[in-house]
This record gives structure tokens, C-alpha cells and sequence, in this order.
């Protein structure tokens, strides 16, 4: 058994590598796949021409908007646990050109966002409702939303925070 077992690896090694033909030179100095390569390198992989993204060389464009916060942290304070807080961030098109948001993300599935959905024109504002639910939570949360638009960065962050009590302990009414 064994040797028919090692007889069968010997002669599979064997079709292997004579198979393998590692002398390019009859298929040209490139092998046969390169100009199919080459060709199909430019549609697999086409340049995507994003203004929003920026590299060491490229200069940040001047008319893009803006998202200016006043506020971009807020802190519930104490809170009951299970309670349900919400808080709105108003922010401002400081720039040139109209915002609009793509995306706006939480770090965790307990906090939801909602944002303005038509585009903000420069100097007008716009907001991001941010809602949390402290169901399961306990102690200092800290909760991070990114907001996704057309500015430079394309990621804007704002914080929300809150201290969950110990259950029997009662935080300030609202």
C-alpha cells in the first residue's frame, strides 16, 4: 500500500513538473498572456475620477462645501437605564458649492442617525438627528456618528455621551 501510495506522488510529480514549461521564448519574451493581460488590465481596473479624495500632491478644492458644526459633541448627562434620548446637531454650509450627505454611520446598532436628504446650499443649515437607547447599557457611553458627504474630508464626526445609572439610582428629570 504504501508503495503503490508513494509510486502514485512520484509519478504525479513527475507529470508536474514536466508539464510546466519555463522556456518563454517560443511564446514570445512576455509569454501569451501578457497582451490579454494587458488588454483586459485596463477594464478590470478602470481610474475612477473622485474630487472628493485628495493625495499629498493633489491641492483640497476651494469650492467644496463645508460642514461646520457649532456644537459637534453633546452629553446626556446622567440617564435611566433603558431610557431613550435624542439630540439634534445643526450644522452650517460654510463652503462654496452645495452639501449633500451620503451616509451617516453610528458605532453601534443602540445610537441612530437621520440627516437633512436634500442638499444644503452654502450658507444655508441642515441637521443630524441623533437618537440613543440605553437598553443593556450601563456606565460613561461614548458614541461616535460619521457622517459621509461630498467635503473635504469626506468624513465628518460628531459625539454623543451619556452616563447610565444603576438601576434604583434616578438621574435628573426631563
Amino acid at each position: 500500500m504504501k508503495r503503490n501510495l508513494f509510486s502514485a506522488f512520484l509519478l504525479s510529480g513527475a507529470l508536474l513538473l514536466g508539464a510546466c514549461n519555463n522556456n518563454k521564448a517560443d511564446v514570445g519574451t512576455e509569454g501569451m498572456n501578457a497582451a490579454a493581460a494587458n488588454a483586459n488590465e485596463a477594464v478590470a481596473n478602470p481610474v475612477v475620477d473622485n474630487p472628493n479624495v485628495t493625495n499629498e500632491t493633489a491641492a483640497p478644492n476651494p469650492n467644496a462645501p463645508v460642514m461646520s458644526f457649532a456644537v459637534a459633541e453633546h452629553d446626556f448627562g446622567d440617564i435611566k437605564p433603558g431610557e431613550v434620548v435624542k439630540h439634534t446637531f445643526e450644522f452650517t454650509n460654510t463652503g462654496k458649492s452645495p452639501l449633500l450627505i451620503e451616509n451617516a454611520t453610528a458605532s453601534c446598532g443602540c445610537t441612530t442617525p437621520n440627516w437633512t436628504k436634500e442638499p444644503i446650499a452654502p450658507g444655508a443649515k441642515g441637521t443630524i438627528d441623533v437618537q440613543f437607547d440605553s437598553h443593556g447599557k450601563m456606565g460613561i457611553q461614548n458614541k461616535e456618528v460619521a457622517i459621509q458627504a461630498n467635503t473635504q474630508p469626506s468624513i465628518t464626526k460628531v459625539v454623543i455621551k451619556a452616563n447610565i445609572l444603576p438601576d434604583g439610582q434616578n438621574g435628573p428629570t426631563r
